[in-house]
């Protein structure tokens, strides 16, 4: 058959979207993709037979995907911000399920029957697990950070900040901005490399009443090594202005000692600091999130401000959050039961476990499958010179691109990692219920070649 009867035989669009099981709208977009895809093979030389109902089908099915989609990731990096970051707890699972059933005491106080503040939902938690007088949540650290400049600081003031401290971290969110769209004024004190408290007692003497706040910003993605130096934050706390401590990650008291390089939040309420900022959705395991701990004169103006309704926390995000602060309560039970504290803390034998069954799955269809030697990391910013040694499933004989391709197109979508020319799969990143349904989606995709 020539290119041009081939043409003439093509269905109509609204006979082919007739075949297809879907709402008309996405029959019928699946219907003119298909065709329009056809018409373009045959103009091009293409020939041989094509089962369109089938690619409408397959076209229509995908239409009607969800977009955002759970993924298994056996990337190694644990906090993998282009994942979702934090995988949450059972319990906050359970508790966003239970919030999204029907309505809510989001802003409702049950015993007073009468109006309440959505933070009284996690504050009282948040204040035993840091030592802080008050407590609030915003929807990330981002936000917190800004809303803290602007509450203490805000217009005509001026935030000193180390030279050290003018970092970036990801998404083009920089330390100097955040302070302008704050409405004050930076004042950098020290070098890049060193500041002493000399610098800060300088600004802070000729800024005079125009100095609002000090603001410590931890370098999150980064280190700087050598000939360094900073003022710790109690120094900072005794200079008289108040402190803005954005520590990030959001290490609790008891956490594994893999943590300790990073700045616990209860350390920064201890010296004094009038607001702590550090994300929900890192270290502590929880949801997208930013808090603020500190002192109560401190958080209630930054309740006031009018940012904080800008970047309020909706109830099911206050729902995961209070469900992972309570198993904070118990150490040892948040070392069990929180993902990105279980995963950290994963002993040998149970990665190798892991590891084993995930290439005895494998192994099933024709692979080069070998246990070889990694490094995780644990990503989002957090820790960036630690790595993780441990087992990880290495697959070879195969394009690995083209591999990685297949698996983020399977179901459930997997993702791993590209190295040395094999794809390898991590089994940290891997939830013990998981590694079944990703050395599953691996096999199908090596045996369809």
């Amino acid at each position: 058959m020539s290119s041009r009867d081939a043409l003439r035989s093509l269905p109509a669009v609204d006979a082919l979207a007739a075949a297809i099981d879907a709402p008309r709208t996405v029959a019928l977009a699946a219907a003119r993709a298909v065709l329009a895809e056809r018409r373009a093979e045959l103009l091009g030389g293409g020939a041989g037979e094509a089962d369109l109902e089938a690619r409408a089908r397959g076209a229509a099915a995908a239409a009607l995907r969800p977009s955002l989609r759970r993924v298994l990731n056996a990337t190694g990096v644990i906090v993998h911000t282009n994942l979702g970051r934090a995988p949450l707890a059972a319990a906050a699972r359970e508790a966003v399920t239970a919030a999204a059933e029907g309505y809510s005491n989001l802003e409702w106080d049950l015993a007073a029957g009468a109006r309440g503040s959505r933070h009284d939902h996690v504050e009282a938690l948040l204040c035993e697990l840091t030592g802080a007088e008050a407590a609030m949540a915003v929807n990330n650290c981002a936000g917190a950070t800004l809303l803290a400049a602007a509450a203490l600081a805000g217009a005509g003031s001026e935030v000193v900040v180390s030279r050290g401290q003018l970092i970036e971290i990801g998404g083009g969110f920089r330390v100097p901005e955040v302070i302008a769209q704050a409405g004050a004024r930076l004042v950098e004190v020290g070098t890049t490399n060193r500041t002493r408290r000399a610098d800060y007692e300088r600004a802070i003497e000729a800024g005079g009443d125009r100095i609002g706040a000090i603001l410590r910003a931890h370098p999150s993605n980064f280190r700087q090594l050598g000939f360094v130096g900073e003022v710790e934050i109690e120094e900072l706390c005794e200079l008289g202005v108040p402190v803005i401590d954005d520590v990030g990650s959001g290490v609790l008291a008891g956490e594994p000692a893999v943590l300790a390089e990073e700045p616990p939040v209860r350390r920064s309420v201890a010296a004094g600091a009038a607001l702590v900022c550090f994300s929900g959705d890192k270290l502590l395991g929880g949801p997208q999130a930013g808090l603020l701990v500190g002192r109560s004169d401190a958080v209630a103006r930054a309740r006031r401000h009018p940012l904080a309704r800008a970047l309020r926390l909706d109830k099911l995000g206050l729902a995961a959050l209070e469900a992972t602060l309570r198993i904070h309560r118990d150490p040892q039970r948040a070392r069990r039961e929180i993902p990105v504290l279980a995963m950290l803390t994963a002993g040998e034998a149970e990665l190798t476990a892991r590891a084993e069954r995930l290439a005895e799955l494998i192994a099933s269809v024709a692979a080069s499958v070998e246990i070889v030697a990694a490094t995780a990391r644990v990503g989002g910013g957090a820790l960036p010179l630690l790595e993780l040694p441990g087992p990880a499933v290495a697959i070879g004989g195969v394009s690995a691109e083209r591999l990685a391709a297949q698996l983020r197109a399977g179901e459930p979508p997997v993702v791993g990692r590209i190295e040395a020319g094999r794809l390898l799969l991590d089994p940290r990143t891997l939830a013990p219920d998981e590694i079944e349904p990703a050395g599953r989606t691996v096999a199908a995709a090596l045996a369809r070649g």
